[in-house]
């Protein structure tokens, strides 16, 4: 019992400490720092017949992914905040435009309209990553979308 307690207390001090010393840059999700190389061919956005059926039910669906075939580098230089780089191996922003991925989750769909508007606005991808790391993109709706 007295090797318990003072085992206990140095376990319940390095949790504690952990969270004082942890890098909050670590919490950021993938993305590339710079656009694709010149050579690199980067996979395609979903775009014309592919933007229909089960998917591709809600007229934001089609224009989020009509929106990201129009910037396809800055959606390469950004991260996507729910974690899809970790649950499905995702690279960047880019990567839930190439399959359904930015279809059904409200957080890449945003993202993409963000990034959008940004880039119309002149931003840099990394101006609009500081703005994705801030979560500005929470206020764009997606049911407004339609028809912009």
């Amino acid at each position: 019992m007295n090797r318990i307690i003072p085992a206990l207390v140095l376990g319940l001090a390095t949790v504690a400490s952990y969270a004082q010393w942890s890098n909050p840059a670590d919490d950021i999700p993938a993305y590339h720092p710079a656009p694709p190389a010149k050579a690199e061919k980067m996979p395609p956005i979903l775009s014309g017949d592919q933007l229909q059926g089960d998917y591709f039910r809600y007229p934001w669906q089609k224009n989020v992914y009509e929106e990201a075939a129009q910037v396809p580098k800055v959606l390469y230089q950004l991260p996507c905040y729910c974690h899809c780089d970790k649950a499905l191996g995702h690279t960047s922003l880019h990567s839930c435009f190439e399959g359904t991925h930015g279809a059904i989750c409200s957080t890449c769909a945003k993202e993409g309209a963000y990034a959008y508007r940004m880039t119309k606005l002149g931003k840099t991808p990394k101006e609009i990553r500081e703005g994705i790391e801030r979560k500005d993109y929470e206020s764009i709706d997606l049911e407004k979308l339609s028809g912009m």
